[in-house]
């Protein structure tokens, strides 16, 4: 990796499971426009709030990383609090969504919404 990469990546991963369902959403809408962001921002009863969400904006300082053609940015504030985190789809009778697992964090609400 030369150290131009570096700067311009981040240290998120994401399943497959997970790019095809980004992927899949951004198709259903029909915008080849946008990627998926991931942020940290306070809230939530643990301190910090994950905000997952598709973005078509470019923010000064974004980090960014290809997943099988679908780009995930995180803002360089963000970076921090998600390095080593994965990204994951969850489609079960129990639970349908996207999840995160970070080691970064030291514990999360009861909700799991946040964490610090």
């Amino acid at each position: 990796m030369t150290t131009a990469e570096s700067t311009t990546t981040h240290g998120v991963t994401m399943s497959d499971a997970a790019a095809q369902k980004a992927k899949s959403l951004l198709e259903q809408e029909g915008r080849d426009d946008m990627h998926l962001r991931i942020a940290v921002q306070p809230g939530g009863c643990a301190g910090l709030r994950y905000q997952l969400f598709f973005d078509e904006r470019t923010l000064d300082g974004d980090l960014t990383r290809d997943f099988e053609g679908l780009t995930v940015a995180v803002d360089r504030m963000s970076a921090p609090y998600l390095q080593g985190a994965v990204i994951d789809f969850v489609d079960s009778i129990e639970k349908q969504g996207f999840t995160i697992d970070n080691p970064n964090a030291g514990g999360s609400c009861a909700c799991g919404d946040s964490f610090h």
